[in-house]
């Protein structure tokens, strides 16, 4: 029986100068992806400017947008983005975003159907940089793009009731009030509005990465009933979760009616509990989230005022509740086809 050769003694250093090598070449890859993108977007908007100059000067019509179409995809079959469709998207794109900037979001960092989803789904300048931002800062995808400009998004992140300013430092407290939302939505559990808390949770954690989503950028899930023991007795935590940006543990607390002044001195002796038991030295202190059916912001804030501890108090929603106006004022994309066709003709 032969055994194999073992492998030839590397000289010392050789696992670090790989393991950088490894990180270069990935980083370079990744650099080459953006740098084509980049390149693509760039195109299609001098495609789009040229379409509306010819629009202008030489009276182009749809038909030519048709013939178009069919001539640059016979010429360059490997490459998908030269339907009419495509075009159309493109001349919109030259019309509304002539600098190819989101504010001060340059357009070439995002994905082309990020920009058509920007450009289709919401209708100020200022909306499109806030969404451009948060796509490019935590690398959504465009389903999530989506999805968060479905659930208003904007209008909802960091307006939570929190105390976060008097107990947290400036540094952290910007940060943290940022990271909570209100109302959160949790309307992909399929429960009604008569759910009971165990419910919730247990929904929750069975769609973890709707939830997860849905709380947003850095939450890492650790565990649901966590168990804490104080001298022999035992409480438990409805949600436990760690921010990776805020460096610290969170406690989520569910409460499925109306919120009450005594819900904030449970959830601080929780946070008081994890920041004396699990808590490490270089972590933040622990914050509580406090999430109950419905709340009124003024008991809320007067609640906070004397706790000790960062809590932010939300309502949550289980049947979708958010004002429709913004969906039916935007454009549908036959509308947008509509429109560039008659102004092509």
């Amino acid at each position: 029986m032969t055994t194999a050769p073992l492998p030839p003694a590397m000289p010392d250093g050789y696992s670090d100068w790989l393991r950088q090598l490894k990180t270069d070449i990935t980083s370079a890859r990744q650099r080459a992806v953006l740098a084509v993108n980049a390149e693509l977007v760039r195109l299609y908007g001098r495609i789009g400017h040229d379409i509306l100059q010819r629009q202008q000067s030489q009276a182009w019509g749809s038909k030519v947008i048709d013939r178009l179409a069919q001539d640059l995809t016979d010429t360059f079959p490997d490459m998908r983005g030269f339907s009419t469709r495509n075009l159309k998207y493109m001349a919109f794109f030259a019309q509304h975003c002539p600098d190819s900037q989101f504010g001060q979001q340059p357009a070439a960092q995002l994905p082309w159907f990020h920009i058509v989803t920007l450009l289709t789904k919401l209708h100020t300048a200022a909306e499109r940089e806030w969404y451009a931002s948060q796509a490019v800062q935590h690398g959504w995808s465009r389903t999530t793009l989506e999805l968060n400009i479905k659930n208003l998004l904007q209008q909802r992140q960091g307006a939570a009731v929190s105390n976060f300013t008097a107990r947290l430092p400036a540094s952290a407290s910007a940060l943290a009030h940022e990271a909570l939302k209100d109302p959160y939505l949790f309307d992909f559990l399929g429960l009604g509005n008569d759910a009971q808390e165990r419910e919730i949770e247990g929904g929750l954690i069975h769609h973890i990465t709707r939830f997860l989503l849905e709380l947003g950028a850095g939450f890492a899930f650790v565990g649901r009933q966590f168990r804490l023991d104080v001298a022999g007795d035992e409480f438990f935590i409805d949600l436990l979760f760690y921010h990776t940006r805020l460096k610290c543990y969170v406690v989520v607390d569910l409460k499925a009616g109306a919120f009450k002044p005594e819900h904030a001195g449970q959830l601080n002796f929780y946070l008081s509990t994890v920041d004396a038991q699990i808590k490490a030295e270089d972590d933040k202190p622990t914050i509580g989230l406090l999430l109950c059916k419905q709340q009124n912001r003024l008991v809320a804030e007067y609640a906070l005022s004397g706790i000790e501890k960062p809590i932010g108090i939300a309502e949550y929603q289980l049947l979708r509740n958010l004002p429709e106006s913004l969906e039916h004022s935007l454009p549908s994309i036959a509308e947008i086809e509509a429109e560039l066709t008659g102004n092509l003709d």
